[in-house]
């Protein structure tokens, strides 16, 4: 992450974040309403210093049901706040009493029967409040950059959650077949990690050169709040005012098998970017992961924040869709240490 190209620059100044798991707020957006009926129980549970794959684990056991029966849409976070959903298959089982689950590190919030299971993709969004502590910046500089990023959206870069300790090298391992024995979870995110780091580096190459954020030709245009898709015809001069109201984006290849979408001066550009991990590429092809686009731009919506100088401490607020990390963010305002993993993430 450190590598990859800013679009503001330089840094506001630096400063700590989740010196405590209330400093990084997550609450979750389904985009639908529950069915009110059906075979699944969606829960509305809100926890602390808790991962998901820790709170499956204890409905697992309270619940009685199997980890398959359980789902949800985004895993999130130990070191954090959040309000999350998920889903349990409760057919030929007796329903608890739900407040008999509730402990000081999480509890629910809400109950609802519904028809499906709950799984990734599902969100809509998540809603975000983040603390920002031990904040040295300047404040006309602050402000300024803080309404840029509110007017124009950062790149749309996964971030180091994504990749977390090791996984990328692990992957490139299962691809070259040097790492027989993988579970299907496993190599469900070896594909995921390389396929977000081919991402990044088309990402970092439009960055650098000031095209992340405008039409091309040949680019496929992604319309906003949808995976709908076009190719843009660059004759089409509506095209860059509909990008900077957001309604729609350039995209970038999430690689696999497929027809090649991009067309023209994008195409021979990807094909450039790629080139020396044409390897992995074909890798995932004859594993038959299909290709897919993602959005270049990430616009924040319900944006503010509130600056206490004299407490040297930011918070800042924001939406963003599903799939992007705030993180990306932040590193285009500060420079920041995350004080629950000990570690430079600017």
């Amino acid at each position: 992450m450190n590598s990859l190209a800013r679009v503001y620059s330089p840094s506001c100044g630096h400063g700590v974040i989740r010196m405590s798991s209330a400093d990084f707020f997550v609450d979750e957006i389904l985009g639908f309403s529950p069915d009110g009926e059906g075979n699944h129980v969606l829960l509305h549970i809100e926890k602390k210093e808790t991962n998901t794959e820790w709170l499956v684990r204890q409905l697992v056991r309270f619940v009685g049901v199997k980890g398959v029966d359980i789902g949800y849409a985004g895993k999130k976070d130990r070191h954090a706040h959040t309000k999350q959903w998920l889903s349990i298959h409760m057919s030929g089982v007796v329903e608890p009493d739900w407040d008999q689950f509730n402990t000081d590190q999480y509890k629910i919030l809400a109950v609802h029967r519904h028809r499906k299971k709950l799984r990734p993709g599902y969100l809509q969004g998540n809603r975000f409040t983040l603390v920002v502590r031990d904040l040295e910046a300047d404040e006309i500089f602050l402000e300024a950059r803080l309404q840029k990023i509110q007017q124009s959206g950062v790149p749309n870069y996964f971030a180091e959650q994504r990749f977390g300790h090791n996984n990328l090298e692990s992957a490139k391992k299962w691809l070259a077949g040097r790492q027989k024995k993988t579970k299907k979870s496993q190599r469900s995110l070896y594909i995921s990690v390389l396929r977000s780091y081919l991402f990044n580096c088309l990402l970092d190459y439009r960055v650098r050169a000031g095209s992340w954020n405008q039409v091309l030709d040949g680019d496929v245009m992604m319309l906003s709040g949808s995976r709908s898709c076009f190719v843009a015809d660059t004759q089409d001069d509506s095209l860059q005012q509909r990008l900077s109201e957001h309604d729609i984006a350039p995209t970038g290849p999430l690689c696999g098998s497929g027809d090649v979408l991009v067309q023209g001066q994008v195409k021979a550009l990807e094909q450039l970017v790629l080139a020396p991990h044409q390897g992995w590429i074909d890798a995932l092809v004859v594993k038959k992961v299909k290709q897919r686009r993602r959005s270049l731009m990430l616009p924040l919506s319900d944006m503010s924040w509130q600056y206490e100088k004299s407490a040297a401490c930011l918070t800042i607020r924001f939406t963003l869709p599903s799939g992007a990390y705030a993180t990306a963010v932040l590193r285009e305002l500060i420079d920041y240490r995350d004080q629950q993993k000990k570690t430079n993430l600017s």
